[in-house]
């Protein structure tokens, strides 16, 4: 053998069993991701709680299910192993997503996958084809990902989401009631019209009327100190690095028009709101803390662009009832949310989430477990199970958006492990 041939043969053999050397050092879950997903891009990231490995997956996820010459995009998952045998959580979310450890899965002691949202975070293409962001686009994406894993993991597989993540749980289950065996969506609403009124009635009744008349006051008395109140907002934008395209004074009055909403929605204290003898400094920075001036930035909307273009056009929202102070407003006459979508782009509503409804009022709501917070303006639009079903609603009195298993009553908390049990047949561990 020629020296250049023997050379060439020897660091091709030295390659070949360098690459052998490397797939046996695959666990055992690494090997089933990559013979699955051969050309996703997998990082291996630092194992926390109970699991054991983690991994970051990119892959190529379809643009149309029903079209795979369509194209693709690059869809981000998350996989938190424990045991093969153990229960396999699979998240929803609704959202961009970030590796955690959600309550549930210390709560079972199980796997968990977390599923970006199609063109949500790392899973946003450059330029967004609108006509694929879609509820049953991204109910077929987790279908996908569910076969593709379901025999590794051949435990049961229990679905959860929270908020509008907890909204993608709920549809998945009616669309696909047989991939997992229990959802236990937080704080989910199913929203009928592209500003469901129900909301308008939980802010108008809920509390005390006291502490719904304090809302409406500080609400006047921040409009009446707009002259003062916008000057803060533009310092507070040079200072944080935040511009307002939509206008300063935009931004203001619709900031004025969310309070009551988010007020409810995160529980806020009824205590705090300060009165006519407030200063505007305190005005500015209390509305600050319950809305958040930057969530009307440009970055914000651009972050939030795809979840309007989904509100607006089939999962609905919210309006802004102005009764109480439309003879203070000046430049948002005409609130709606219509403004923060995606411009130049068909934002027609097509009701899709009342048949989902009515499908969990039959044979496909069983084995779900509602958590909401009664104070929520959300849980306007929460789910109350049929009777006959065998689901469960827990909904915490005085709890907010943030309601979570954790945060009920031990009591409350056993009635939930005891539907698990029967449910799963599988170990609970009950949070401390």
């Amino acid at each position: 053998m020629k020296p250049v041939k023997f050379i060439l043969f020897s660091i091709t053999f030295l390659l070949i069993q360098f690459a052998n050397a490397q797939v046996a050092e695959l666990s055992e879950i690494e090997k089933y991701i990559y013979k699955k997903l051969p050309n996703a891009k997998v990082k291996k990231i630092e194992a926390k709680d109970h699991f054991k490995e983690v991994y970051e997956i990119r892959f190529k996820q379809y643009l149309d299910h029903d079209n795979p010459q369509a194209g693709t995009f690059e869809h981000r998952i998350f996989i938190s192993h424990f045991d093969k045998k153990s229960p396999m959580l699979f998240v929803t979310e609704g959202y961009a997503a970030r590796q955690r450890t959600y309550e549930l899965s210390k709560i079972l002691t199980s796997n968990q996958i977390i599923v970006e949202y199609r063109f949500y975070g790392a899973s946003r293409p450059k330029d967004i084809q609108w006509q694929y962001l879609t509820n049953d686009q991204a109910m077929e994406d987790l279908h996908r990902i569910k076969k593709l894993f379901k025999k590794f993991y051949k435990k049961e597989w229990v679905s959860t989401g929270i908020s509008k993540g907890g909204t993608t749980t709920l549809i998945y289950k009616a669309k696909y009631p047989k991939d997992v065996c229990v959802a236990v969506p937080y704080v989910a609403p199913l929203a009928f019209a592209q500003e469901d009124k129900r909301t308008d009635d939980h802010q108008r009744n809920t509390g005390s009327e006291e502490c719904r008349n304090k809302i409406i006051a500080l609400q006047r008395i921040a409009l009446q100190k707009r002259d003062e109140i916008i000057p803060m907002i533009e310092n507070y934008a040079q200072t944080n690095g935040h511009t307002f395209s939509i206008g300063v004074d935009i931004v203001f009055e619709y900031a004025i028009l969310e309070f009551p909403f988010s007020f409810w929605q995160w529980g806020a204290s009824c205590q705090e709101i300060p009165d006519e003898h407030a200063s505007t400094k305190q005005v500015f920075n209390y509305i600050e803390s319950v809305v958040s001036w930057s969530f009307y930035s440009d970055a914000s909307i651009d972050y939030f662009l795809p979840a309007f273009y989904q509100f607006m056009t089939e999962l609905g929202y919210y309006g802004f009832p102005t009764e109480n102070v439309e003879d203070l407003l000046v430049s948002v006459k005409n609130p709606t949310n219509l403004i923060f979508g995606p411009k130049n782009v068909d934002l027609t509503f097509k009701p899709y989430l009342k048949p989902i409804h009515d499908k969990l009022m039959k044979k496909r709501g069983k084995r779900i477990i509602y958590i909401y917070g009664g104070m929520d303006t959300w849980t306007a639009c929460g789910v109350t199970p049929n009777p006959k079903t065998d689901a469960l609603n827990m909904t915490l009195a005085n709890g907010s958006h943030s309601t979570r298993i954790k945060d009920f009553p031990r009591e409350d908390q056993e009635k939930i492990y005891k539907k698990l049990d029967k449910w799963l047949k599988a170990k609970i561990t009950p949070l401390r």
